[in-house]
């Protein structure tokens, strides 16, 4: 693609980026095939290549956003399938994250946008704020149909039924290794997730420690900053990032880590991106370290093996769905799959397993009619293969499917946990 910045434009390093990405996008039009949003509305302009040609104009012209370009974006869910699609290594994620940020300087949303926003923005990566929202949420249920905003009623929605007591295994601690230690790791424990389930935190924890690991939980953990990063909210994403970044490296000044372990894939691909995010920066080097630390739980525990203890699980089918952060976002397609076999489980995979499923951070409270059909299509590709239980490796994906379906959806982790020797998943209590 031609592109037309101007000298002085181009002195701007998140410019020169962006120009470096329009340039190696030739206009094929395969992202088109694998787009969900293009999938569901047919337009050009939620397709990757179209908001290409939004990102380009807008960026080009030096203009504030406009509300045409603002709706395209909107709607991207970031699940980067294109980039798994792109034949010409386009880097799409990094192109529609300075677009937003761009968005989020220039552009003067609705105040009902900009006030959900602001909410989401305090209140989801601070877990105890969420599970207080959350409570709310619970109470205001039966008034949800008289909410004026799909959005609002989107959110009392999302809200778990009960909410999960919270955890004793969180942060400043050190588990030791059952057995000889064979790795030291530290844990990401995430935000949202301390909140909305707890119990994978501790299947995690139970799983990596039957496995020889010593794990760590830093001190006054808190979000990695993808959700706000996501959200065009540059500054508060990388205070965030900075902050993780200074507590794992604590972590390891008092004993060398082998690896960061993530149990949430979207947290996962901003860690392992943190590189990027801190370019030119003093912490750059820091910020590097961190990012080739960082392992999903299933990546780590493919090269490490599975503890060996524990009988053969009760329940065969299961239905594995791909988070998109872990398929497109970091490219981890067979470990959690191959893990599950190994544990003594069928694997089922749905039709389409590349298409998401409407979660996406946040998108499922700021495009609630999208998200919904999104998930009426994966849920229905998901009930077709007949398992007993769907398993999944991000806490906003089971959030997403579990609401639109009567199966139990369980972390990949807890499945693990409970072939090797753990405890029957919570979520699987009511089955034989």
């Amino acid at each position: 693609m031609q592109t037309n910045f101007t000298p002085e434009q181009l002195q701007d390093p998140a410019t020169a980026r962006s120009n470096r990405i329009l340039r190696a996008c030739v206009h094929c039009g395969f992202c088109t095939a694998t787009c969900p949003t293009y999938q569901v509305l047919g337009d050009e302009l939620d397709s990757p290549r179209g908001r290409i040609y939004l990102i380009k104009e807008m960026l080009e012209s030096g203009r504030p956003a406009d509300e045409r370009t603002v709706r395209h974006i909107d709607r991207c869910l970031s699940c980067l399938s294109c980039m798994t699609t792109c034949p010409s290594g386009v880097h799409y994620a990094h192109l529609v994250d300075h677009a937003r940020a761009h968005i989020e300087a220039t552009y003067r949303r609705p105040w009902r946008d900009r006030l959900l926003r602001r909410l989401l923005a305090a209140l989801v990566p601070h877990p105890r704020r969420f599970r207080l929202a959350l409570l709310g949420a619970r109470i205001a249920r039966p008034f949800a149909r008289l909410m004026p905003d799909a959005r609002l009623r989107a959110m009392i929605a999302m809200a778990p039924r009960s909410l999960p007591p919270v955890s004793r295994n969180d942060m400043g601690q050190t588990f030791p290794a059952e057995g000889p230690r064979r790795a030291r790791v530290a844990l990401m424990i995430g935000c949202a997730q301390r909140a909305l389930n707890t119990d994978i935190n501790d299947a995690t924890i139970r799983l990596l420690r039957r496995a020889g690991c010593e794990v760590v939980i830093p001190d006054d953990f808190g979000c990695c900053g993808a959700l706000t990063l996501h959200m065009g909210r540059q500054e508060d994403a990388t205070a965030r990032a900075r902050d993780t970044i200074r507590r794992l490296l604590a972590c390891e000044a008092a004993g060398p880590l082998d690896a960061v372990i993530v149990n949430t894939s979207g947290c996962g691909t901003t860690i392992k991106d943190y590189g990027h995010l801190f370019a030119g920066d003093p912490i750059e080097a820091d910020a590097q370290r961190v990012a080739a630390l960082a392992r999903d739980v299933t990546e780590f525990l493919e090269g490490l093996g599975l503890p060996e203890t524990g009988a053969a699980p009760r329940l065969a089918r299961v239905a594995y769905h791909s988070a998109c952060s872990l398929q497109h976002g970091q490219q981890i397609r067979t470990a959690p799959k191959a893990l599950l076999a190994q544990a003594g489980f069928q694997v089922l995979e749905p039709a389409d397993p590349h298409l998401c499923c409407g979660s996406a951070g946040t998108y499922n409270l700021l495009q609630p009619e999208l998200s919904e059909e999104l998930r009426r299509r994966k849920v229905a590709t998901l009930e077709a293969v007949a398992p007993q239980v769907i398993a999944a490796g991000n806490i906003g994906c089971m959030m997403q499917i579990g609401g639109g379906t009567g199966l139990p959806v369980v972390h990949t982790v807890e499945l693990l946990d409970w072939a090797t020797g753990g405890p029957r998943p919570p979520a699987l209590a009511d089955l034989v």
